[in-house]
């Protein structure tokens, strides 16, 4: 089936435990797109490579792009994907581009939306039963949060104002927002069909 339509990229970036899987989760109800988390293919690549090491980076890859070139030749109306996204690290970005990239055949309409939430939110989030649930790697919350806290150091996971010459980032301060309340506000900011 080749695909003919245009269709909305939704790419959810921000820290971990900010609440990118859950907003998705919302979204993807709200819409009826379909939701890829991060997490989707690192627990999967996990049960057989440590997270991080050269296998494991190039099996996920493998997978992601798998999954991303069959959704850009069907006919799925949106795909909503999260990410970390560490902005003072290039290669990020070049692999944010190279996903857009896949989808370009179907001229998508790309929004890319950025969560900020503060850090003790997070870590309480980084125990939530959603998240447990579905994240397997994170259920040792121990380990969990000294990693959450080791890429807090190590990475900025908000963007600065203008950095980004060729991407619209639309921002939302989450702390105190439900997910869906984050949902709807990106469904009215991108307009996007439910």
């Amino acid at each position: 089936m080749s695909a003919t339509t245009k269709m909305d990229l939704i790419i959810i970036c921000g820290p971990p435990a900010s609440g990118k899987m859950t907003v998705g989760q919302e979204l993807q109800k709200l819409t009826d797109y379909k939701l890829f988390y991060n997490h989707m293919s690192l627990e999967l690549v996990n049960q057989f490579f440590d997270f991080g090491t050269p296998n494991f980076r190039r099996l996920d890859k493998k997978i992601r792009f798998d999954i991303f070139k069959e959704i850009a030749q069907s006919n799925i109306k949106g795909l909503i994907f999260t990410i970390v996204w560490a902005f003072n690290e290039k290669e990020d970005e070049e692999y944010i581009d190279e996903i857009i990239e896949v989808f370009s055949p179907r001229s998508p309409k790309v929004c890319i939306v950025e969560l900020n939430c503060e850090l003790e939110e997070r870590l309480r989030r980084n125990k939530h039963e959603n998240r447990l649930l579905h994240k397997p790697s994170k259920r040792n919350t121990e380990f969990s949060d000294s990693l959450l806290l080791d890429s807090e150091k190590r990475y900025r996971m908000n963007s600065i104002e203008g950095e980004l010459k060729t991407k619209s980032i639309y921002k939302i301060e989450n702390t105190k927002l439900s997910a869906h309340e984050v949902a709807m506000k990106i469904i009215k900011y991108y307009n996007l069909s439910g």
